[in-house]
């Protein structure tokens, strides 16, 4: 064999098919595509749409309940904290937060911040700096000498109480400013 005869096996490089390409190719015409109605014009085929009677996942009951007001946090444990700290990838030095976290690739999404976990078993001395903490992880921290600062946060709700009642104040200044004018 020299390199010159080098070829694939047969069948193992096949050409698409082109439709609509004369009658000879035995797909031209309609294209394979049978005549008229939805089906057969280009960019139409609705996913789902079941010819105007309700589709079946609209017929279909809606089960469960979809918090507006979770919290996401991305949950690490202690394990995973001293498995960093042994390969290197953390540095124990000053405060962990949670984009120190991050860097070390412990810590992925978590909008709403860290929160620490108990399993595993942590050995070296730790400041961490996050937004929530089991009772066994922060039991496991101050055991090896650490300590925990948890980060405030704000109900969505009480937020947006608070910023109603901003508002509402506002408009009272501005109507004793005009009253005043």
């Amino acid at each position: 064999m020299k390199l010159n005869e080098i070829r694939d096996n047969k069948g193992a490089r096949q050409s698409r098919v082109r439709v609509g390409r004369g009658i000879g190719s035995g797909l031209g015409k309609t294209a394979g595509r049978g005549q008229k109605g939805a089906k057969s014009r280009s960019g139409v085929s609705i996913a789902g749409f079941e010819g105007g009677q309700m589709p079946l996942h609209m017929r279909l009951p809606k089960r469960g309940f979809n918090n507006i007001f979770a919290r996401d946090y991305a949950e690490v444990n202690i394990g995973a904290l001293q498995k960093a700290i042994d390969a290197g990838k953390l540095d124990i030095k000053g405060t962990l937060d949670h984009d120190a976290l991050k860097a070390a690739g412990l810590a992925r999404g978590g909008k709403d911040g860290v929160r620490l976990l108990g399993k595993g078993e942590l050995k070296a001395k730790l400041a961490l700096n996050v937004a929530g903490v089991s009772k066994g992880a922060r039991e496991a921290v101050e055991k090896a000498g650490g300590s925990i600062e948890l980060i405030e946060r704000k109900d969505p709700a009480e937020l947006a109480a608070a910023k109603k009642g901003k508002v509402r104040e506002a408009r009272l200044a501005d109507r004793a400013a005009a009253a005043k004018a």
